[in-house]
């Protein structure tokens, strides 16, 4: 019990320093974890002591899924029914392309430019397909862009673009058995029942029962996500579509959804984050920078070139339109997974996987911070930008 609480103090007391610099620096605290990780990783291994960090620990793999479940819940909650409905056709469109054109590219870059193996070549493409919620929505808040119709059709096709990633990394990588039929006919008729049976059991129990509706959904998180892994899929495909399907049902109470982010946040995906962070090897990056280079301009420049003509249909003045497309150019949290699913299943190795994720971190930072400094449309700016959020909606990261 000693060792675990030593090693939970240092984990946590990692993931504080990283709010910290996070706040400093004015980056998303989900990037900084990662790269805190990253740098723990270098130092233990430097003194040769990485063993001890415990990244391995069973205890500290079941918190880190955890919060990864958790998250993917909260990114598929965080989406607004009204927005897709009004601005289906916009979102539908970008949303597709943003996920279908880096996945291409970045599959090909692979393949062909690096003579990767072609499981791993499409691991590569579905991880670098993705567009991060926790960027683009953190920058939404600050700027206040989610109040507004053009920040509300960013987030609807990057809801879109991500669930594109999801499907894509069940379709390509789980084996098709007669577990996956038995797990695809229950999630199926789990998320049909679970709008319904949510409401149910909040107009009986709630507030009368501690935290009920907290523990039901995990419940149904952890429930689903073991009979995934049964099938040899993924515990976070199914959370991704159990936060869709109850996203109008959590939007109708923004105190229970903060608790439920804070929790997450607070507590679990730190762990996640930084235990990801631990993986990638600064060694193997020193060595091949040419990789890493390849990676992160097949992913941007891809996002880049797919999607401008496409949004350009859509946004008519030059500077939203640039906006919009480097801001669905970034990549965090599904990028990560992707990645780490591909490392924990053995379709890609340490060094590849590094390559990966220090892709997905650059293409969090650069073209955000191009966004803002460079394209930022004022003009749509609402007047004026809330100053009441709290720390947790600050920093999200689904």
């Amino acid at each position: 019990m000693e060792h675990m609480l030593t090693l939970a103090s240092i984990w946590l007391g990692l993931a504080i320093f990283s709010a910290i610099l996070a706040y400093h620096l004015k980056i998303s605290i989900a990037l900084m974890e990662i790269c805190v990780g990253v740098a723990a990783a270098a130092v233990a291994h430097h003194f040769g002591i990485l063993q001890q960090l415990g990244a391995n620990e069973e205890w500290l793999k079941f918190l880190a899924s955890s919060g990864a479940i958790l998250l993917t819940f909260l990114a598929g909650a965080e989406l607004e029914p009204d927005v897709i409905k009004v601005k289906i056709k916009e979102v539908s469109v970008v949303g597709f392309v943003g996920f279908l054109a880096p996945f291409l590219g970045c599959a090909a870059v692979a393949k062909y430019l690096m003579h990767w193996e072609t499981q791993a070549s499409l691991l590569a493409g579905v991880a670098l397909s993705t567009t991060s919620m926790a960027v683009v929505y953190a920058v939404m808040l600050e700027t206040g862009f989610n109040k507004t119709e053009f920040g509300k059709g960013i987030l609807g096709a990057c809801f879109i673009n991500d669930l594109g990633t999801v499907i894509a990394l069940g379709l390509l990588f789980a084996p098709f058995t007669y577990k996956t039929i038995v797990f695809v006919v229950i999630t199926i008729v789990v998320l049909v029942l679970l709008p319904w049976m949510s409401r149910t059991l909040t107009r009986i129990y709630a507030y009368r029962t501690a935290a009920i509706r907290t523990k039901w959904v995990i419940f149904i998180l952890f429930a689903l996500g073991a009979l995934a892994l049964w099938s040899g899929s993924e515990a976070v495909l199914p959370a991704y579509l159990v936060g869709m399907v109850l996203a109008e049902f959590s939007a109708q109470d923004a105190l229970w959804m903060r608790r439920i982010r804070t929790l997450t946040v607070g507590f679990l995906t730190p762990i996640y984050f930084l235990r990801a962070g631990t993986f990638v090897s600064l060694p193997a990056l020193i060595a091949a920078p040419l990789v890493f280079l390849y990676l992160f301009f097949g992913k941007v420049l891809s996002k880049i070139f797919g999607l401008y003509p496409f949004i350009a249909i859509f946004r008519k003045q030059y500077q939203e339109r640039c906006y919009y497309t480097l801001m669905m150019s970034t990549g965090l949290t599904f990028g990560t997974i992707s990645a780490l699913y591909g490392l924990s299943h053995g379709i890609v190795d340490q060094a590849q996987y590094s390559f990966l994720v220090a892709s997905v971190i650059a293409s969090a930072v650069i073209p955000t911070i191009i966004a803002s400094v460079a394209f930022m449309p004022r003009h749509l700016l609402p007047t004026p930008v809330n100053e009441t959020l709290s720390e947790t909606d600050r920093n999200p990261k689904g």
